[in-house]
C-alpha cells in the first residue's frame, strides 16, 4: 500500500495555495513536505497496523506520530488509503500502549534498544519508559478526530476499550503519586534532566487534583511534576474518550469516569495552575508542585503553554491565555530567545540561544493576526539554511547552526500552518 498522501489530492491543495499565497516560495517547502514527510518515517505492517518512525530516531513514540500527522488529518477526508495509514498509527499506539501506559517510546521489534540499562520496568518491547502525561493524551485525540474525520467505523475498534481503561486508570492512580504509585526511572549515564532524583524518584508534592508526570513533553525530567500544559491536555483528552464512551461504546458508566476525572484535573488547573503575576495579571504557571512552588517558563515541545488554544482547553481570546502569552513571548520566560535571524521560544533540551520551528509554527497557529502568520512563515522558509527542511531548532542569530539536519514534526507544523493560512485547518475537516 501507498504511505502517504494521494498525488492529485495534493495538487489541487497546492494549486489552491499558489494562488491564495500569491505563489510563496513557502508552498513548495510544503509541497515537498507534504510528499514526503509520511513516507519517510510510515511503514505498513503485516497485521494492518502502521509504525511510524519518530523522525531520525528508530522507535515510535505515543507523542510524535499524532503531531507528525495533524496535516494529513486535514487532507484525508477523501482519500481512503491515507486513511488506512492514519488509522493504522492509531491502532499501532493503542496496542503499545496496552503493554506499558507508562512507556512513552516503543521498538519496532524487540531486539536490543538504546536505554536498555535503565532502572525502571522494562519490557523488552519498550524503547524508552520516560512517563509522560501527554504521551497518553494524543491517542485519544487522534481516535476522536479520526473518528469525526473520516466517520469510519474501524477507528474505534477492541481495541480502544482497553487502552481508554488503562489511561483511567494511570491517570487516577498518580493523582496520588507519592502514595499509590511503583513507577520509577533512573537513567545511570547523560544529563541530569534524562532521569529522576532520589535515586529514581522525584521531588515531594503536595495534593492538588493535578495529575502526576516524571517528564516533560522535550523527555526532560519535570523540575515540578504537576505539568500544567500537560494536565490541561489531560482534560480535554477525557472529553473526547467521554464523547467515544457515549456515542460509539454505548458506555455510560465508562464516560462518567471520564468526564468526573476531568473536573478533577480541571479543578486542579484553576487552583494550581494559575497565579497572580505582578505586572500581567493572572497567568498560567508551567509547572507546580502542590506547595507554593512552580515555574514561570514555557517548552517549545506540544503540549506548552502557547498551544494551549490548538489542545482544545482555552479559546484564543482567554484573558488568562492573553496575558500568558504576552509573558511567553518575552523576555520574561528564561526559553525565548531573540536574535537577527528570528524570534521565539525554544527549550532547556536543546542549547541555547536556539528556537523551535515547532514554536514557531503554534505562535503562527494560535495567532488571530493573518499578517503575522504569514511572518512566521517567512521566518521559517529563511531558516532552513539551505536543507529545504525543519530543524528541530536553530540558533537565533546563525541559522546554519542547527540541531537535526531533518525533523519530521517541525515539518509537520510548518505544513499545519501553511495550510492555515489557506483557509484549511484540522476544525474545518471535522465532520458535524
Amino acid at each position: 500500500m501507498v504511505v502517504g498522501i494521494d498525488p492529485g489530492n495534493l495538487q489541487r491543495v497546492v494549486a489552491r495555495l499558489r494562488r491564495l499565497l500569491d505563489d510563496d516560495p513557502v508552498v513548495d517547502l510544503f509541497e515537498r513536505s507534504m510528499a514526503e514527510n509520511l513516507g519517510r518515517v510510515a511503514e505498513r505492517l503485516p497485521d494492518g497496523t502502521t509504525f511510524i518512525l519518530t523522525g531520525d530516531i528508530p522507535a515510535m513514540w505515543l507523542r510524535d506520530p499524532a503531531a507528525q500527522i495533524r496535516p494529513y488529518l486535514i487532507l484525508c477526508g477523501d482519500d481512503p488509503q491515507l486513511q488506512d495509514v492514519l488509522i493504522g498509527i492509531l491502532h499501532r499506539q493503542l496496542e503499545f500502549l496496552v503493554l506499558d501506559p507508562y512507556a512513552n517510546a516503543f521498538k519496532r521489534t524487540t531486539g536490543p534498544g538504546n536505554h536498555d540499562d535503565d532502572v525502571t520496568e522494562l519490557l523488552p518491547e519498550v524503547w524508552e519508559r520516560k512517563y509522560e502525561i501527554d504521551s497518553l493524551c494524543y491517542p485519544l485525540e487522534l481516535a476522536h478526530r479520526l473518528w469525526r474525520i473520516t466517520g469510519r467505523q474501524e477507528v474505534i475498534d477492541d481495541r480502544f476499550r482497553p487502552a481508554a481503561e488503562a489511561i483511567l486508570e494511570l491517570w487516577t492512580r498518580e493523582l496520588d503519586h507519592d502514595h499509590r504509585s511503583s513507577y520509577t526511572f533512573q537513567r545511570l549515564h547523560g544529563p541530569a534532566s534524562d532521569t529522576l532524583t532520589r535515586a529514581g524518584r522525584a521531588e515531594p508534592i503536595g495534593w492538588t487534583g493535578l495529575s502526576w508526570s516524571a517528564f516533560r513533553p522535550s523527555d526532560d525530567a519535570c523540575r515540578y511534576n504537576y505539568n500544567i500544559p500537560g494536565n490541561m491536555f489531560a482534560s480535554v483528552a477525557l472529553g473526547y474518550l467521554a464523547q467515544i464512551a457515549e456515542q460509539v461504546l454505548g458506555d455510560e458508566g465508562l464516560a462518567a469516569r471520564a468526564v468526573a476525572l476531568r473536573d478533577t484535573i480541571e479543578a486542579g488547573i484553576a487552583r494550581f495552575g494559575v497565579t497572580e503575576h505582578p505586572t500581567r495579571g493572572r497567568v498560567f504557571v508551567y509547572e507546580t508542585d502542590g506547595l507554593g512552588n512552580f515555574v514561570l517558563m514555557d517548552d517549545a515541545n506540544m503540549p506548552s503553554l502557547l498551544s494551549a488554544p490548538l489542545t482544545g482547553f482555552v479559546d484564543v481570546e482567554d484573558p488568562v491565555y492573553l496575558a500568558t502569552r504576552s509573558l511567553l513571548l518575552s523576555t520574561e520566560n528564561p526559553t525565548y530567545f531573540s536574535g537577527t535571524a528570528a524570534s521565539g521560544i525554544g527549550s532547556p533540551h536543546t542549547p541555547g540561544p536556539n528556537v523551535w520551528p515547532i514554536g514557531l509554527a503554534v505562535e503562527g497557529l494560535t495567532s488571530p493576526d493573518p499578517r503575522e502568520k504569514r511572518r512566521i512563515l517567512q521566518v521559517l522558509s529563511d531558516t532552513t539554511a539551505g536543507t529545504g527542511q525543519m530543524h528541530e531548532s536553530f540558533n537565533v542569530d546563525d541559522p546554519t547552526e542547527f540541531t537535526r539536519p531533518w525533523f519530521s514534526w517541525a515539518n509537520a507544523m510548518m505544513c499545519e500552518l501553511v495550510l492555515d493560512v489557506g483557509g484549511l485547518t484540522l476544525a474545518s475537516a471535522m465532520r458535524p
